[in-house]
């Protein structure tokens, strides 16, 4: 397979926060074309996307650093729009750069979806284990419990953005999951760092899933 990716973020690119670590782990020889969903729109416009009650919420970052909460429903068309036109453009592989969870989509080519590979590598580690997940807002407490309930009998989510205040945020959220007793922790968004994983990994002395690494693996895998 050729050694270049297409990226879409469900908010602006550049993602000049998450692109720089999996670059690293894929290698100085992979070129990475960016796009996002939010891409060229207003303020005004993206605030028009904002969660209803009932709507599954999503987290991102604009290209100004800025983090905002988008409803699905919004979202995917334009996600769909994105991956599309990186196929078109010849593309073989796109990697979406959200673990939110989203319909299917039709494709012409490999798409890597994050909320599965992460999913999935946590389903086979994870059996029978106190679950504990950072999400990056509250009003995703509820859906994120849900979701990774089908996998632990015990699982408690806890607020950390990875926007603002991140270090701090996943200081408190890896103390409160360690009281918790949580036995092994998944930080579940793109936006989270390797050096919040290594904080959270430090004060919990548990193992912790970091998304962005796991899918960076899975792509460079792919790519070899």
């Amino acid at each position: 397979m050729e050694r270049r990716i297409g990226t879409v973020t469900i908010g602006q690119s550049p993602r000049v926060d998450v692109i720089p670590e999996i670059a690293e782990i894929l290698g100085t020889d992979v070129e990475i074309v960016e796009a996002g969903a939010l891409d060229g729109l207003s303020r005004e416009e993206i605030a028009g996307m904002a969660p209803s009650k009932g709507d599954y919420v999503l987290v991102t970052r604009l290209a100004d650093g800025a983090s905002v909460q988008v409803a699905e429903r919004y979202i995917t068309p334009r996600i769909h729009r994105k991956i599309d036109e990186h196929f078109h453009n010849g593309i073989q592989l796109v990697l979406l750069l959200c673990t939110g969870e989203f319909p299917g989509f039709e494709t012409g080519g490999l798409l890597i979806r994050p909320q599965k590979v992460l999913f999935n590598a946590v389903a086979a580690v994870a059996e029978g284990l106190r679950l504990g997940i950072l999400t990056p807002s509250g009003e995703q407490i509820e859906q994120s419990e849900h979701r990774w309930g089908v996998l632990a009998k015990d699982v408690r989510a806890v607020p950390s953005s990875p926007y603002s205040d991140a270090m701090e945020q996943a200081a408190n959220a890896a103390r409160a999951l360690d009281e918790w007793g949580a036995q092994i922790i998944v930080m579940d968004c793109i936006g989270y760092t390797g050096e919040m994983r290594k904080l959270v990994r430090e004060i919990t002395g548990k193992p912790v899933v970091l998304a962005r690494g796991i899918v960076a693996r899975t792509v460079a895998e792919l790519l070899e």
